[in-house]
């Protein structure tokens, strides 16, 4: 039943799968934290340009992003970031296409966050003489932070079940792996099976460890 298994092949593309999921988390968080602070800004051309991102790129099919990257970027644009290897500027493509988009989630569950900091916080921070980039970073964001772990968990597994959509350009990661074993062997349930199991070894801690940390983490009010 399970002879197309091939142990070093598997780990190797959910090694990817790795490597696209934890790039792409960094990535988003950092681009996520500065459309969440446009959003908050006092500056009407920063929020508009933040709202204006998030509403348009949440709404646009990752497929597309993913796609835009590689025909868009790559092809038409001759964009490599730094690559001189297809598989390596593929890879690289998808990251910047999950990290773009992801961003957009991560910018709303963070802004849900700053919401629930109160108002006299930032106002008090203020009449001391902070800045808003200080009172931002100081004390609205790591409060903000503390509430939306759950959210931001359930960000961390949709973007890992989402880098599925990067083998459309030919990334080498786990779905791509498992398509080419199902045209290979006529074994769909073990081959699909195989594969649902690694990806729940993957999200199903993450969101276990997250909710520990959401916990331990919690702002008391």
């Amino acid at each position: 039943m399970f002879d197309f298994l091939n142990m070093d092949a598997l780990l190797g593309a959910f090694w990817v799968t790795v490597k696209l999921t934890v790039y792409s988390a960094i990535g988003s968080l950092i681009w996520g934290t500065l459309l969440a602070g446009m959003r908050v800004s006092p500056v009407p051309l920063m929020r508009a340009v933040g709202t204006a991102y998030v509403n348009v790129v949440r709404n646009i099919p990752l497929t597309v992003v993913i796609l835009f990257t590689s025909l868009g970027l790559f092809q038409t644009l001759g964009v490599t970031l730094g690559g001189d290897v297809f598989e390596v500027i593929n890879f690289r493509l998808a990251v910047l296409g999950l990290i773009a988009y992801t961003a957009s989630f991560v910018c709303e569950a963070l802004r849900s966050g700053i919401n629930t900091v109160p108002v006299g916080q930032a106002e008090a921070a203020r009449a001391l003489g902070l800045s808003f980039t200080q009172v931002l970073t100081l004390i609205v964001l790591p409060q903000a932070f503390r509430s939306v772990v759950n959210p931001l968990a359930n960000v961390l597994i949709a973007l890992t079940k989402n880098t599925t959509v990067a083998s459309v350009i030919g990334v080498a990661e786990a779905s791509l792996l498992m398509k080419s074993w199902i045209e290979t062997y006529a074994a769909l349930i073990p081959i699909v099976a195989v594969f649902a199991f690694g990806f729940i070894c993957l999200t199903l801690p993450t969101g276990l460890v997250l909710g520990w940390v959401s916990k331990k983490v919690a702002v008391k009010r």
